[in-house]
């Protein structure tokens, strides 16, 4: 499926700026937050991709990248070891795959024992998401690590001029993931970033289980919704993989990455109907009830 198609379809004591966020010298090191901003999940996640660090695919062109950083935990000081770190991006051409074997472009990594995590593949392009907008080009990092809350975000790269019209990469939480592509003088490239980890409310896999199912709309809409569950997230299924949503507590879930003021949340409610709530600044917020029905 075209992209276009399927996204229309789918719907200061002495403060230093690190490479993940703000942080503070006490007098022996840095501590405080470190911690690394979610953006938007997107809609070509795929699971499962193969366990390897070299993306790069025979016969295509496209920029050599060597991304590389440290997995933290979060006291900003100590790397974690053994945590799993997914990589996916478009090709040279702009275009994700979602559906073939080879998985091109995506990639899956455990840092070392220093926490490092490092892949070589090209730089991704900016591409038509449709309805005129323009997506600057991108890294997607999905970050997990027992312990912590999954992370998904997003790398861009300076000189971009699309960052400053695409409501995420433009966000004051995407500055610090806004990134200096430095020449390794071999023909090649260096991304490097540091990703801070955090510690948030989670919900149990027996919870989650009681949620998964197909969902129909209450007001007499057409369609159907699956929701399923997957390391410790709740997920819509879509045509690729799903949409994740993180457990805010109060039987809420979010969905990740919105840091203008708006959000995409899901409610639940004891008769075992749930709310689609979304919201954007200057706009009412909008609902839609969903009944479980298998």
């Amino acid at each position: 499926m075209k992209r276009r198609k399927f996204i229309q379809s789918s719907a200061l004591s002495v403060i230093s700026v690190s490479a993940f966020g703000f942080i503070q010298f006490d007098g022996k090191k840095y501590i405080g937050d470190c911690e690394t901003t979610t953006d938007i999940l997107g809609p070509f996640y795929r699971p499962d991709s193969p366990m390897r660090s070299n993306l790069n695919v025979a016969g295509k062109k496209g920029k050599p990248i060597h991304l590389t950083g440290i997995i933290m935990n979060d006291d900003c000081d100590t790397p974690y070891a053994n945590a799993k770190v997914e990589l996916w991006h478009c090709d040279e051409e702009g275009v994700y795959d979602n559906s073939t074997p080879a998985y091109n472009y995506r990639g899956t990594v455990m840092t070392d024992s220093k926490g490092q995590y490092s892949f070589d593949t090209i730089l991704p392009v900016p591409y038509d998401a449709g309805g005129g907008m323009i997506r600057p080009a991108h890294y997607h990092l999905m970050i997990t690590a027992e312990g912590y809350q999954t992370l998904v975000t997003q790398l861009y790269f300076s000189g971009d001029e699309n960052i400053k019209k695409d409501p995420w990469a433009s966000n004051d939480a995407a500055k610090n993931r806004v990134l200096q592509v430095t020449p390794d003088g071999n023909n090649g490239s260096i991304v490097s970033y540091n990703v801070g980890l955090s510690k948030k409310l989670g919900m149990e896999k027996a919870s989650l289980e009681k949620l998964v199912g197909i969902y129909k709309s209450e007001d007499g809409e057409e369609g159907k919704i699956e929701l399923f569950q997957k390391e410790g997230r709740l997920w819509i299924k879509n045509e690729v993989f799903g949409i994740a949503f993180d457990y805010l507590g109060d039987n809420t879930f979010d969905y990740p990455g919105l840091h203008d003021g708006s959000y995409r949340r899901m409610i639940f409610q004891p008769d075992g109907k749930f709310k689609l709530e979304m919201f954007r600044p200057g706009s009412e917020i909008q609902s839609q009830s969903y009944i479980k029905v298998s």
